[in-house]
């Protein structure tokens, strides 16, 4: 057989299609599942794109993210090396950030956005779910982003149906599901932020009468906005080993659902400022890793870490809780004392920190930005010392913080509000 010259080097310089994943939901006896190239497939994700080789290694098999910004190539690519799926996520404007629905330029930019979106990376190999919009509900007051919302999945499906759309919501509300049912039919999947709340979480899909699949989008400890407060307004955090009960009796909730969930994504795959840098954060700044991780490896893969984290048994500020609204006048004593046992009997090193409590904190996930501990507080020997006592000379709201690290990448934290008066 010949082939002409023109032909040959059409053959030659002809650029290779990629094409992506085919993921589908069926609907099953009973509820429902999701099938990537034709298997199933049960999301065991994490909120956050670092670390994503621990990801991989820890069990886990899918990331989410919230956006498109200058790493969402790198991002795409760094999944596929760890074959790990991404939900990819649209950020979709939201009314308490100043986007109006009623402003038919702005919803026709948005359309426009999502659909070059869409088109730039539906064949990307990683691409599990089109994540579009995260918490449009939040403080928000004009239904008509529902409407919207109807559009923007269908702009995705003309564009890529081989990938399914999910909105999040921020928790669960009756007529919020009601809402989306009338005016959103074209979504998939319905995707819940969701902490406190979980337990509750696979009776009120079923008694609001959603009746398409869901997935627990972000889930936790307890959050900063559910928890009791000091009588000046500081969120009471749970200590790391308070939060490992927290995921573990989440987690277990999570997975009784096995008709209509498809999996989740935990929060927060990384470390973050929201009230504290402790609270959602699962690795701290230096990359350690809390009794959290222990009970998420556990779950993912059926095995304990070859190395756990420390536990904190009690912690007290003179003796008392942050509940105990503690006060304190300038220049005067504080002492402060911590019980720590470690699985591996591992050597503990104590990292003491007073940092000022917070001043801009906001909702939503919005970015903030972190106090700095203060310098001078404590002396190098305290590292040492599951106790120690310490002054404060300046009037304000504080919090006490403690690092208890094995030397093996895992550490305890815990932190304590109080107020300096004069």
């Amino acid at each position: 057989m010949k082939y002409s010259a023109q032909l040959v080097l059409c053959m030659i310089f002809l650029p290779v299609m990629v094409f992506g994943t085919k993921v589908e939901i069926v609907k099953k006896k009973g509820g429902y599942k999701l099938l990537k190239d034709g298997k199933p497939y049960y999301i065991k994700g994490a909120g956050g794109t670092e670390n994503l080789e621990k990801l991989k290694k820890y069990g886990g098999n899918s990331i989410r993210t919230w956006g498109v910004d200058a790493q969402t190539d790198n991002i795409l690519n760094n999944a596929e090396k760890h074959d790990l799926t991404v939900c990819f996520g649209i950020w979709i404007g939201q009314e308490r950030q100043g986007f109006d629905y009623s402003n038919k330029e702005a919803l026709a930019s948005q359309l426009k956005m999502v659909r070059e979106t869409v088109r730039k990376y539906k064949n990307h190999p990683s691409i599990l779910i089109w994540g579009v919009g995260n918490e449009m509900d939040l403080d928000y007051t004009n239904f008509e982003v529902w409407k919207h919302m109807e559009e923007v999945c269908k702009v995705v499906k003309e564009e890529d149906p081989n990938h399914p759309t999910m909105l999040v919501t921020a928790g669960l509300d009756v007529a919020e599901v009601k809402l989306i049912k009338e005016h959103t039919p074209s979504l998939d999947i319905l995707g819940i932020n969701t902490y406190g709340n979980i337990s509750y979480l696979k009776d009120a899909i079923h008694m609001y009468d959603w009746n398409k699949p869901y997935i627990v989008a972000e889930w936790g400890p307890y959050g900063w906005w559910e928890v009791g407060k000091t009588s000046w307004g500081a969120a009471l955090e749970e200590t790391s080993s308070e939060k490992a009960k927290t995921y573990q009796a989440s987690f277990t909730s999570i997975l009784k659902d096995t008709s209509t969930c498809l999996g989740s994504y935990v929060f927060l795959w990384g470390q973050k400022q929201e009230t504290t840098s402790t609270w959602f954060s699962m690795f701290t700044r230096e990359g350690e890793e809390t009794e959290v991780m222990d009970i998420m490896i556990k779950g993912w893969t059926g095995e304990k870490p070859q190395n756990g984290a420390p536990s904190i048994a009690n912690f007290t500020l003179s003796d008392k809780k942050g509940h105990n609204n503690i006060t304190q006048k300038v220049s005067t004593p504080l002492q402060a004392n911590v019980d720590i046992s470690d699985p591996d009997g591992d050597e503990i090193h104590y990292q003491w920190q007073v940092i000022p409590e917070s001043t801009d904190k906001k909702t939503g996930g919005d970015k903030e930005k972190a106090p700095k501990p203060l310098r001078g507080v404590f002396k190098k020997s305290d590292t040492q010392k599951n106790n120690v006592t310490f002054y404060i000379s300046s009037p304000g709201e504080y919090r006490l913080f403690i690092f208890a690290k094995d030397g093996n990448g895992n550490v305890a934290t815990g932190n304590i509000p109080f107020k300096i008066t004069r």
